[in-house]
């Protein structure tokens, strides 16, 4: 399906040059001079390469059409994570490039994901957009912070740093949010 080079949209996968990739990050951008674009950063679905492209309004990109199916994640082997079809209990292996660094880590046993398959190849992997985890470290409180505007850095279970607000201590459990990695509110156990 053919759509105009600025209505792509971070997690679209599109056909560019031959190969398939999946939109990482856009951004719009209107120079002084010359017309509008929009800048992409794309990863190639099998590969993993990260490329910088730019298109104009005028431009016509094909995008792939994608069936979402739901998919539970069951476990890690290596550098393998393996989901089964929640409809047919069919299993699938994925290596950490395909579902995305940052995304495999917080993938926990019996989370649902869903994963966009195109002829029976899957192009992309989307996880809840809220994900509880537990925090290992956590600074302490400097005196003289206030409740309201501070933050202050944590570890959580899988290995990433969260900014959280000071009431957060060590072995509490948090909702981030996966898109920028932002604490949503504390989760009662």
């Amino acid at each position: 399906m053919k759509v105009d080079g600025n209505s792509l949209r971070t997690g679209n996968v599109i056909q560019h040059k031959g190969r398939v990739w999946r939109v990482v990050k856009t951004q719009h951008v209107k120079p002084g001079k010359g017309g509008a674009f929009l800048q992409c950063e794309l990863s190639d679905v099998k590969g993993g390469t990260r490329v910088q492209v730019r298109f104009r309004a005028s431009e016509a990109v094909e995008r792939v059409r994608l069936e979402d199916r739901t998919f539970q994640f069951l476990y890690k082997g290596g550098d393998e994570y393996t989901f089964m079809d929640r409809e047919n209990y069919e299993q699938l292996s994925l290596d950490a490039l395909r579902i995305g660094e940052t995304e495999a880590r917080f993938l926990t046993e019996g989370m649902e994901v869903v994963l966009g398959l195109s002829e029976g190849e899957v192009m992309t992997v989307s996880l809840p957009d809220i994900v509880a985890c537990l925090v290992v470290e956590a600074d302490a409180v400097v005196k003289g912070q206030t409740q309201s505007g501070s933050h202050k850095p944590a570890v959580l279970e899988n290995g990433l740093r969260v900014m959280v607000p000071p009431y957060i201590e060590r072995g509490a459990k948090v909702a981030v949010r996966l898109s920028d990695l932002s604490f949503v509110e504390r989760v009662s156990s």
